[in-house]
């Protein structure tokens, strides 16, 4: 039997990106003279990569946005973002004890995250992060992203998992419905970017903080 698999969400789930996030998003949106976004925003903005951030934030602001202004926003925004990362990025509290811990214990880790891949593995290095990760898969690593559970199909290809071995944590409903539809329990955390409270979009469970997250709960989801 191949070990259990717990696969992460990235932004708001392993780590607090927010700040950084809204300061690339704000200098390239600044490019088209528009108002700033703020943190309150971000929940509205987030969990479909930066093409869907950037043009939601450009319909928020009451912007149409052309086609073509947005291929040089968003390298404005991957240049700017990569620069500038890890920035204010870090892990969220006690998530690194309790990586440490399940994979002391034979458990394998991944992440699946609708960021490009390229970004998601530029931040984790920096962090020093991905050698905890058998796979790291982006919104653009398949012609699928979350919710479509060929995402998630796919990262656990790419880890050596079982998906009848696999949890998903998230903090967002893409997180919770590419569980559902591929099938595997789920955990939401509610110290992410969801603009509804994860308890109402129906995980397996919920928990506060990562020392909740142990090889006990993994096993009694996986056994449920």
């Amino acid at each position: 039997m191949k070990s259990p698999l717990v696969v992460f969400d990235l932004d708001g789930t392993l780590l607090d990106t927010h700040a950084d996030l809204i300061h690339s998003l704000n200098h390239t949106i600044a490019a088209l003279d528009l108002e700033p976004v703020t943190y309150d925003n971000l929940t509205h903005l987030v969990g479909h990569g930066a093409q869907v951030m950037i043009e939601r934030a450009c319909k928020l602001r009451g912007y149409t946005l052309r086609q073509d202004e947005l291929p040089p926003l968003l390298q404005r925004f991957i240049a700017h973002y990569t620069e500038t990362m890890p920035g204010l990025t870090q892990p969220y509290p006690g998530l690194i004890a309790a990586m440490d811990t399940l994979k002391a214990q034979g458990y394998k880790l991944a992440v699946c995250t609708n960021k490009m891949e390229l970004l998601a593995r530029t931040l984790l290095d920096r962090l020093n992060l991905t050698h905890y990760f058998e796979a790291i898969t982006g919104g653009d690593t398949f012609t699928v992203r979350k919710p479509n559970a060929e995402h998630l199909i796919g990262t656990v290809e790419r880890a050596g998992g079982d998906l009848g071995q696999t949890i998903m944590v998230g903090d967002s409903a893409n997180d919770i419905l590419v569980a559902r539809n591929a099938g595997v329990p789920s955990i939401a955390v509610p110290f992410g970017y969801s603009d509804v409270g994860v308890e109402t979009l129906g995980p397996s469970r919920v928990i506060t903080h990562y020392d909740e997250l142990t090889p006990d709960l993994v096993r009694g989801l996986l056994a449920a």
